[in-house]
């Protein structure tokens, strides 16, 4: 079945001109082949037993070729070739073996820095201030021109909530004080005042990481966080949509300000036991569901932060670089000049991980935000390469383009299962969307029936399914994966 999309035909050739994957990726394959009865195939399930052996393997969905790999399609160890919309958990930009990428790979520079690996803090390559300049700066979010790099999308939230507490205590106690000896002390022992009952805020079913203050606050899953020792930090509800948005504004206009009528009251009371130094949310809850809110109660929670004293901390290690339709997702809330996110994270499509931040918020001594690695600069110069293609082949509008007919042709293939599928949302996010089953058992059927139809595709929350594509998925990509889901819905 061909699924008929909304676009005109004179549109898509136009389309067709501009970009296509094939454009970056000439070899990328046309279509999924499947070669095995099941997938995971004999060969992949094999070298999982024997990577058991040693390491943990039962989180396994597949063993990857990637030397085969090309553009949007993922190969497997037995050869199957999947069309690829959950992309590394949403950390492939461009696709798979991108020719000017992996001549990127063979640059001198490139080598360099993977063999020599530079503690950055203390010994920066010459070419280090350069490399940010032409790279990771020059999509540096409104008015943040400061930035941070590390070595994943955790511990980028882990040192902006670092970067936050030091510039709170730093506020409190005047910016050019000294450190007491009380506080050199007591911090010695985990006390106060050198160690300061401060606390992060964050909401229901959001998800920041799995280091010790990142997972803290992370709230998407009880296996996430049990055995480990919490911070006794703050939760606020995050509004809880009804689908579709334009039955149920009333509704989601009443959820939303409970919510934040709830989250300003946390605040405020906080401030007699731990005041929240910093406030941080995704722009959707990804993991937890892909859980969204209108850019009017993104506004009001960050505008409320700041009333009482909070920094705010945009949180885009999944939502950020392009895949919904805004290089960053927060761009969508429409904050006026001066009122943007204190901090914005980064990671996953980047390649390179961190943060970027005003200068106010820098430590007022060296090696206080710091590690042995801080960051790695062969991953920020894969990540200039990565903003350099974009830019070049304006891939931000085409997700966005994209996004609208991946709306039209999943709305069509959904309209016939009813009973089965519902509360697509993000079709006003680029490729960034995701839809529920009635169970998670039902979820899952459909994720596991996807690979032998030959598409990767992941699940978030309890019985959701979020796509996460590359920025080089096109008109081609969606007509194959909403026949894949029909054949598949039609299954269930």
């Amino acid at each position: 079945m061909r699924v008929a999309l909304a676009t005109s035909a004179r549109a898509l050739r136009i389309r067709a001109r501009a970009f296509s994957s094939v454009n970056l990726i000439p070899d990328e394959p046309t279509q999924p082949v499947v070669h095995t009865p099941s997938v995971p195939g004999p060969a992949s399930l094999a070298i999982s037993r024997e990577i058991d052996r040693v390491q943990d393997s039962r989180s396994h969905t597949l063993v990857v070729d990637y030397q085969r790999s090309r553009g949007n399609y993922l190969v497997d160890a037995d050869g199957n070739v999947l069309l690829d919309v959950l992309n590394q958990i949403s950390s492939i930009a461009l696709g798979y073996n991108v020719p000017d990428m992996l001549d990127i790979g063979h640059s001198p520079e490139f080598v360099a820095y993977a063999l020599n690996r530079p503690a950055l803090g203390m010994f920066p390559p010459v070419e280090w201030a350069r490399l940010l300049r032409e790279g990771l700066l020059t999509v540096a979010p409104q008015g943040l021109d400061h930035i941070v790099t590390t070595l994943c999308g955790s511990s980028a939230n882990e040192n902006a909530f670092k970067a936050a507490f030091m510039a709170y205590r730093a506020r409190e106690r005047g910016d050019d004080a000294s450190f007491s000896q009380e506080e050199l002390d007591s911090v010695m022992n985990n006390q106060e005042p050198g160690a300061p009952k401060l606390s992060v805020l964050s909401f229901k079913m959001g998800f920041h990481g799995r280091l010790f203050g990142s997972l803290s606050a992370t709230r998407s899953k009880a296996i996430h966080k049990l055995d480990i020792p919490a911070f006794d930090w703050p939760s606020a509800p995050f509004p809880e949509l009804q689908y579709p948005l334009d039955a149920h504004a009333a509704e989601n206009a009443a959820e939303e300000a409970r919510c934040i009528e709830a989250y300003e009251q946390i605040l405020i009371a906080q401030k007699s036991t731990q005041p929240v130094a910093a406030v941080i949310v995704e722009p959707v809850l990804a993991e937890g569901g892909d859980k969204h809110a209108s850019p009017e109660f993104f506004r009001q929670i960050r505008l409320i932060a700041r009333k009482h004293g909070a920094f705010f901390i945009a949180d885009e290690v999944q939502t950020g670089v392009g895949a919904t339709g805004r290089f960053w997702a927060h761009e969508k809330w429409g904050l006026a000049p001066g009122d943007e996110p204190d901090f914005v994270t980064f990671s996953k499509k980047m390649q390179a991980a961190g943060f970027y931040h005003k200068p106010e918020t820098r430590p007022n001594a060296p090696y206080r935000n710091f590690n042995t690695w801080m960051g790695d600069p062969m991953r920020a110069l894969q990540a200039k390469q990565t903003i350099a293609l974009i830019k070049k082949h304006d891939l931000v509008a085409h997700t966005a383009s994209t996004g609208r007919e991946l709306a039209a042709a999943l709305a069509d293939v959904f309209a016939r299962f009813p009973n089965i599928v519902s509360g697509h949302r993000g079709q006003d996010d680029g490729t960034f969307q995701a839809f529920d089953f009635t169970t998670p058992a039902q979820r899952d059927a459909f994720c596991a029936k996807m690979k032998r139809a030959g598409v990767q595709i992941g699940g978030c929350g309890d019985r959701s399914v979020r796509l996460r594509p590359t920025l080089t998925f096109g008109e081609t990509h969606v007509a194959i994966l909403a026949e894949a889901m029909e054949k598949v819905l039609k299954e269930l």
